[in-house]
């Protein structure tokens, strides 16, 4: 149920809000479910304005009938495919990240997780020349490394500066800030142009680092406040046509298999989840890992590839392929 509040609609002031909430009316539902003219008796205001602000609300709770047709050409109009910028991880996700859609990447610590999502933003701003809004959450931000990887990416000074403000990066260092930066940009409509690109991708890493102490046993403010930030990550990845990118901690179940973290109620939130993990065999150099896809919306699961984290190898510029 929507909770009636300030702004929902002109007419629906403080006043209005207290005189309905004092006649037990608390919901959308509740409102357009209600005599209006009884309801008007209770409050002391006008049935006229009452009605009025009922009609909008009607207009903008109502569900209409949609054709599927409809929907599909929708879909084609408004999905775009990003490269990641490593070949092996765009085989894995079925040519890259889908905007509208949530990817995780979840792994160990050293699995290589912040480095995979430096190439994801660093490709997506050089190559595709699209924004990038960065929430960092856990101090693991290099501006150093990334100017690095901007500089093997494109030559000239000017390039790389272009690219570097392409790439919005804020630090998140608890979840009240997280959730406050992701209303903050879905609020502004995420309107900001970077270097004349629209914002097209949004990266979280992590969020474990987050919520992992704040979920589990019978916190339920800690669940309640990640169910929100998955909220407002799918709010604008539908809405703005972004496609979004998350890390995650891994844990061990009952059998000692690896297993994403965060708990049963996250698990329903990314569309996309890919494990990582060391290479650990003889004579396997230390930028190797396994990608395994655990959960996809459209390709088979526990499919693997091997992935060069090694930037200098992955982007090269002849060989990548770019889908935007």
């Amino acid at each position: 149920m929507t909770v009636l509040r300030v702004g929902m609609c002109p007419g629906l002031s403080h006043d209005l809000i207290n005189a309905l909430q004092s006649a037990g009316i608390r919901t959308v539902e509740h409102l357009v479910s209600t005599n209006i003219e009884e309801l008007a008796q209770k409050c002391s205001f006008s049935y006229k304005a009452l009605m009025a602000v009922r009609r909008v609300l009607l207009a903008q709770h109502t569900a209409f009938p949609v054709f599927g047709l409809d929907l599909y050409e929708e879909l084609l109009c408004s999905t775009a495919i990003l490269s990641t910028g490593n070949p092996s991880l765009d085989k894995l996700l079925d040519s890259g990240l889908y905007t509208g859609e949530i990817t995780e990447l979840s792994g160990g610590p050293g699995s290589g997780k912040t480095q995979v999502c430096f190439g994801v933003a660093v490709n997506i701003s050089c190559r595709l020349k699209h924004g990038v809004l960065y929430i960092d959450t856990s101090g693991g931000m290099s501006a150093g490394r990334l100017l690095q990887m901007v500089q093997a990416q494109i030559p000239g000074a000017a390039e790389q500066m272009a690219a570097l403000q392409r790439i919005h990066v804020y630090k998140a260092l608890d979840a009240f800030s997280l959730l406050a930066c992701l209303q903050e940009w879905r609020a502004a409509g995420l309107q900001l142009m970077s270097a004349g690109s629209s914002v097209k991708a949004v990266l979280v890493d992590s969020l474990s680092a987050l919520f992992s102490h704040l979920v589990g046993g019978r916190q339920s403010n800690g669940m309640s406040m990640m169910m929100q930030v998955a909220g407002e990550l799918k709010l604008l990845s539908k809405d703005f046509g972004v496609a979004v990118l998350v890390t995650n901690h891994v844990t061990r179940d009952s059998s000692g298999v690896l297993k994403s973290g965060l708990g049963h109620s996250w698990s329903h939130v990314p569309h996309n989840r890919v494990l990582l993990q060391k290479v650990e065999r003889p004579g396997s150099h230390t930028c190797l890992r396994v990608a395994e896809l655990t959960k996809s919306s459209r390709q088979p699961c526990h499919l693997q590839e091997e992935l060069d984290i090694s930037y200098s190898k992955n982007l090269n510029p002849e060989n990548q392929p770019v889908t935007s």
